[in-house]
């Protein structure tokens, strides 16, 4: 029962005041790692202190959080960076404004009672391989590694299994072979010995093996309009996402396991701790979109779409994409 609360999320009480500016933040599995900070800014306070009320909507899949941010459902989305450059291809003006982490904290796992039966990258083929849903980071992920391995993405056998806990049961039943997922789950996985991970993006190093460097993944971004138009929340979420990143620089287990909720660890301290500490140099320091993110992310979404000169970055698309203003604003206000 602890492990399914930890990895379907939970809800959070905010109480009422008139000074705050309540803002609908949309956000897949907000327990799993990749979403950290924006939990802590909101567990330590720091969305309040800047002025802002989160309203949270939970989905299951980070495509549904990003066709409720499409629909007006939603204000800003916690998710990753190739959506926003994928929707603004379709025509819709998406603009990321804090940088969460600089690696996607995915991971590739085969059943162990398969692992016989893997040699190297290119059996993956062979292998039903579960992944959150289509057109998501866990998606764009596979289809990178079966690139990577010679394999055509369209030949391979993606079953959807949904969030953590409906990924975790397609796994144990047999519905799939292996996961493309994030952690927690990857590493519960691991330690219950149901999976081997073969790749992972979960740290520097890993993301620089198999992408080259550190790239733009999670972030927070929302309809280009509703940024011009809602500046100042635009300013307080960024403040609080900004403000717990630089907490986790310094945190140390105890800081971690108080300010986590409990029923994000699965149940077990100790296991959770060991996770965060295999993605914790993930973490954006800062919040700073940088050249080195923005070119590898625009690489890698490159190398997945089969596009024909994998260096060339398109900077209008990139420019359109993001902004820096509210991360700057931070900076220039600790230096005056």
């Amino acid at each position: 029962m602890l492990a399914a609360a930890g990895l379907m999320g939970s809800s959070s009480m905010h109480s009422q005041g008139t000074d705050l500016q309540k803002v609908r933040v949309g956000v897949a599995m907000r327990n799993s790692m990749n979403n950290l900070p924006l939990v802590l800014a909101d567990q330590l306070g720091y969305f309040r202190q800047a002025g802002i009320m989160v309203d949270w909507h939970d989905f299951e899949v980070g495509s549904f959080a990003n066709q409720a941010l499409l629909n007006g459902q939603v204000d800003v989305i916690s998710g990753h960076f190739e959506q926003v450059l994928d929707s603004n291809d379709r025509g819709h003006k998406l603009q990321a404004f804090v940088v969460q982490g600089r690696t996607p904290q995915i991971s590739l796992g085969i059943a162990m009672r398969h692992l016989a039966s893997y040699q190297t990258m290119t059996d993956l083929k062979r292998f039903k391989i579960g992944i959150s849903a289509y057109q998501t980071a866990t998606h764009a992920m596979a289809n990178v590694w079966s690139l990577q391995a010679g394999l055509n993405p369209l030949e391979m056998q993606y079953v959807e299994v949904g969030s953590m806990m409906t990924a975790m049961d397609a796994l144990r039943n047999g519905a799939v072979d292996g996961l493309c997922h994030m952690d927690p789950l990857m590493s519960w996985l691991e330690f219950k010995r149901d999976l081997r991970v073969v790749a992972d993006t979960r740290s520097l190093q890993s993301s620089n093996l198999w992408l080259g460097g550190a790239l733009a993944a999670t972030c927070l971004y929302a309809k280009a309009d509703y940024l011009n138009q809602k500046s100042a929340h635009m300013q307080g979420m960024t403040d609080g996402v900004v403000r717990a990143l630089r907490w986790l620089l310094t945190a140390g287990p105890t800081d971690i396991l108080r300010a986590v909720p409990s029923n994000a660890w699965i149940g077990d301290r100790a296991f959770y701790l060991g996770t965060f500490d295999k993605v914790r140099d993930s973490y954006s320091p800062d919040g700073l979109f940088t050249d080195e993110l923005l070119q590898t992310a625009w690489r890698s979404r490159a190398l997945r779409l089969g596009l024909p000169r994998i260096n060339a970055v398109d900077r209008t698309a990139l420019l359109a994409a993001y902004t820096n203003l509210a991360v700057k604003k931070i900076k220039k206000r600790q230096n005056s």
